[in-house]
């Protein structure tokens, strides 16, 4: 079957964060919103059909976790990522942040530190400052148009760290990280006592040519020290439905975190959670296949545009991920001056690249998970800016 990811779907009327708040957020609605990072592609018809089917039965009570769920997770896992787990090592979360909130409750106190590396997803440093741990930054390395881990300077600021949050693949950088940079994290994670939650939910949405690594799965060492977070909402779009799980070998560390989570009955998903997961997994492989190659054609047609007629902007080629950082430095705007400019010019509603912290200023993020009409509409409305100024 051929999927339409050309096809325009009219959001408004539906509670869409990214249109409901461009007016609280930029004090203006007429803007282009490529922002949130959902994609405005409809979600996959199997998954629907799999939502209607259940409505069909008109009780929406209790759900338990079925077995197919389990069992969709493990021949995923297996299939994608040769990553053998069993029903034992899975824990549902209501989402990868809540997830990661609940790690910084269970596993340190207030006060302690937590390391991230920088620029990165903000809730990372955000959750853990609302929760009143101290945050650590490693800032990453931009080097020949990729982001890479600054290793040594790592191995300075982690002394005490109790957690280290690691986004894998990276976000907004999209860089897909190598089998040896995760081993050199999980050796001195584990030498420093420091414990490790990855957060893969961009894993299904590598792109091709590049080869996603679960955290867990590069060396023992990683395998008895970690949480890894991953979720179908990205690669599936249906990150409305807080559907993801976690990922714990490590059996002291998995009886620790389950307590916790059954404790204040964390783990009980409703009454979709479970049957969208076993949808997308189980019937979702082409319609995957088909949604990266469309993907990476908006990449390449982005990078392409810029370089012919915006050349002063540049784009970080993501290796996962739809999100794509756009390099504005040499605008020699300041950060204000370039966020106005895609406002208040070019009538963008983009992430600003110092949200991310240190390392974001200059960028922009902007959001290419969608018809390639957007995108065009998108980079025309930006290069009438650019052609006004430059």
């Amino acid at each position: 079957m051929n999927y339409n990811f050309d096809e325009i779907i009219d959001r408004t009327g539906t509670d869409a964060l990214k249109l409901e708040a461009l007016k609280p957020r930029w004090g203006r609605d007429d803007l282009l919103p490529l922002w949130v990072a959902d994609m405005d592609f409809r979600t996959p018809p199997f998954v629907m059909d799999a939502l209607r089917k259940r409505c069909e039965n008109e009780i929406l009570g209790y759900t338990c976790k079925p077995a197919s769920y389990f069992k969709s997770i493990e021949q995923w896992l297996l299939n994608r990522y040769d990553w053998k787990v069993s029903k034992e090592l899975i824990n549902f979360t209501p989402g990868i942040v809540p997830g990661i909130a609940f790690v910084l409750k269970c596993f340190t106190k207030p006060g302690d530190k937590v390391l991230v590396q920088i620029p990165v997803y903000h809730p990372f440093f955000l959750v853990t400052e609302h929760n009143h741990r101290e945050v650590v930054y490693n800032p990453l390395i931009l080097e020949n148009g990729q982001f890479r881990m600054n290793l040594e300077h790592l191995k300075q600021v982690i002394k005490g760290c109790k957690l280290f949050i690691l986004c894998n693949p990276h976000n907004p950088g999209g860089r897909v990280w190598t089998k040896e940079e995760l081993v050199a994290i999980a050796d001195i994670c584990y030498e420093n006592g420091t414990l490790v939650v990855s957060d893969e939910i961009h894993a299904d949405l590598t792109l091709p040519g590049f080869t996603h690594t679960p955290f867990a799965k590069v060396s023992e060492k990683a395998r008895l020290n970690s949480i890894v977070f991953m979720s179908p909402s990205k690669a599936f779009n249906m990150p409305g439905l807080s559907s993801s799980y976690c990922i714990i070998e490590n059996s002291e560390i998995r009886k620790k975190f389950s307590t916790f989570l059954n404790a204040s009955e964390l783990s009980e998903g409703h009454i979709f959670a479970f049957i969208s997961v076993v949808a997308a997994y189980e019937q979702g492989t082409e319609w995957l296949n088909q949604l990266l190659n469309y993907i990476q054609g908006n990449i390449d047609f982005m990078d392409e545009y810029l370089q012919k007629n915006m050349p002063l902007i540049k784009i970080i080629r993501p290796q996962a991920s739809y999100l794509i950082f756009m390099d504005c430095r040499k605008l020699r705007f300041t950060q204000k001056e370039l966020v106005d400019f895609f406002v208040d010019k070019a009538h963008l509603a983009l992430n600003d690249g110092a949200m991310f912290g240190k390392g974001g200023t200059g960028f922009m993020r902007i959001n290419a998970g969608c018809p390639k009409a957007i995108l065009e509409k998108a980079l025309k409305q930006l290069q009438t800016a650019y052609n006004e100024v430059f």
